[in-house]
């Protein structure tokens, strides 16, 4: 009597989901296929296309698998960024984003950026990314209100603006660090450069209106 233990669905979906997100990183877009999955995962050629039945549905998956580690990496930082009594930590999210030039959060970066290029062609991938992006955004401001002094007292615009900002700087080097450029190694390094740019915002007669439609006046 065959007592193997079946597998877990939500496991299996799960392997699969990281075997095709390392294919991403290694191999881009091109590379993926549902044997190459089956054969990274080590499970039975096959198994792929029995959970994803089309390479659309692999890659929309591959997406949501990767939003959920993303997410997760981001709320460890909103978890601790609340201090312990001796104020603030703001490395906590500069941390966040030196890890991810190193693997094996590297992979992950790569893939991203993988599946950025092919949402261009699918409107569902595309929906997936946003709904992630939506998600990351939002628990960045949480954190830049939390890091910056007196950060609850700051309009809503001045807000935004502090996030757009620093998301796009943060969004470039994640792509530097794609091409095995670290022009930033340290979370300390980049905590000084993110607080000029804050520093910046906050002195200029146009902040809350620096990256709303349109720009300053």
């Amino acid at each position: 009597m065959d007592k193997r233990r079946k597998p877990n669905p939500t496991e299996r979906r799960r392997d699969l989901c990281d075997a095709a997100i390392q294919l991403l990183a290694d191999d881009g877009a091109k590379g993926l296929s549902h044997l190459k999955v089956d054969r990274k995962a080590g499970v039975p050629d096959g198994t792929t296309s029995f959970y994803f039945r089309t390479r659309s549905a692999l890659l929309r998956a591959a997406a949501e698998r990767l939003a959920e580690l993303d997410l997760a990496s981001l709320q460890s930082v909103a978890d601790g960024s609340g201090g312990d009594g001796e104020g603030p930590t703001p490395s906590r999210l500069s941390q966040v984003v030196i890890q991810a030039g190193g693997e094996p959060q590297l992979s992950r970066t790569k893939a991203r950026y993988e599946l950025t290029m092919q949402a261009t062609r699918d409107p569902a991938l595309a929906a997936i990314l946003q709904q992630a992006m939506e998600g990351f955004t939002k628990l960045h401001r949480e954190i830049l209100v939390r890091l910056m002094p007196r950060g609850a007292e700051l309009e809503p615009a001045v807000v935004e603006d502090l996030s757009n900002v620093t998301l796009t700087f943060i969004n470039g080097l994640l792509l530097r660090f794609t091409h095995d450029d670290r022009i930033i190694d340290s979370p300390e390094r980049l905590d000084a450069i993110l607080a000029a740019i804050a520093t910046g915002i906050l002195k200029s007669p146009d902040k809350g209106r620096l990256t709303e439609t349109g720009g300053p006046g």
